[in-house]
């Protein structure tokens, strides 16, 4: 009972601290993260330049900053887009059953049956390397996920007692998906996207490293990486910097997402 107050207190810290500090640089940047300055190229971290600049001069806390708000944009709308899509597919194929749900389970197989990265791979060739392309692509890789989740839970909660009283009472199938099956679903539709977040987050960043996310010269930890491959004996704070931001994100999220599990989790209650 110890560790799920220190989980969510650390977790929820990290998160916050990222969260605001990628708000702060949607108004202002020590420097501007996309000015060429080669007079100070591959300087090394200092009093002016605290994590030092890249190969073309530019200042890497600056480009950090700016870089999180791109990941956190799009793992917050990719989320979203997931959320949203595979809770209502999975509340209708759960609800309904029958060739609905055949339908719908045998489309989710079949995404389901590509990793989820190489899925939005595969798509963000088709689409390009940009901010919209990538949010739909992971979202659609992500969805089937939530699908299956959302599916399983209300399986369960279809044949609760309260279901039948709202049945009875008069209340349309849709009005009792809605009001009364989707609001005792929440819990793992909270924890699965806490969880999801990170995962978008470190996919976000895979596919900036093999240059299909966000195009340069818009800065994001995964291209801050790629770029950094060339100087990695030379500028070896190029490629620390962004890792570690990658590292402390996914960490945050996790411990998060522990906390929220042992709190949902009846049989972790139990214990």
């Amino acid at each position: 009972m110890i560790r799920q107050p220190a989980n969510f207190l650390i977790g929820s810290a990290l998160l916050i601290f990222i969260g605001g500090v990628a708000l702060i640089a949607v108004f202002w940047t020590p420097y501007d993260p996309a000015a060429i300055k080669l007079i100070s190229r591959l300087k090394p971290p200092s009093a002016q330049f605290w994590l030092g600049t890249d190969e073309f001069g530019r200042d890497v806390v600056s480009r950090l900053m700016a870089g999180a708000v791109q990941s956190i944009t799009v793992a917050i709308f990719t989320v979203a887009f997931a959320v949203i899509v595979g809770t209502v597919a999975g509340l209708i194929a759960g609800y309904t059953r029958g060739l609905v749900d055949r339908i719908l389970m045998v489309f989710s197989d079949a995404l389901l049956a590509f990793p989820g990265t190489l899925l939005a791979l595969g798509l963000m060739v088709i689409s390009g390397p940009n901010k919209y392309g990538i949010i739909l692509a992971l979202g659609i890789a992500f969805a089937p996920s939530v699908l299956r989740i959302i599916r399983a839970s209300v399986l369960s909660a279809r044949e609760r007692e309260y279901v039948e009283a709202s049945r009875v009472i008069g209340n349309s199938e849709l009005a009792t998906m809605f009001r009364h099956v989707l609001p005792n679903c929440t819990a793992p539709i909270v924890v699965l996207a806490t969880s999801m977040f990170g995962w978008v987050v470190l996919a976000e960043s895979g596919l900036s490293f093999l240059g299909l996310g966000v195009p340069p010269p818009a800065p994001t930890w995964g291209n801050m990486l790629s770029a950094a491959r060339t100087y990695i004996e030379k500028a070896p704070w190029l490629g620390l910097a962004p890792g570690i931001c990658i590292s402390l994100t996914l960490l945050g999220i996790n411990l998060l997402g522990d906390a929220l599990r042992d709190r949902f989790d009846p049989r972790m209650e139990q214990r």
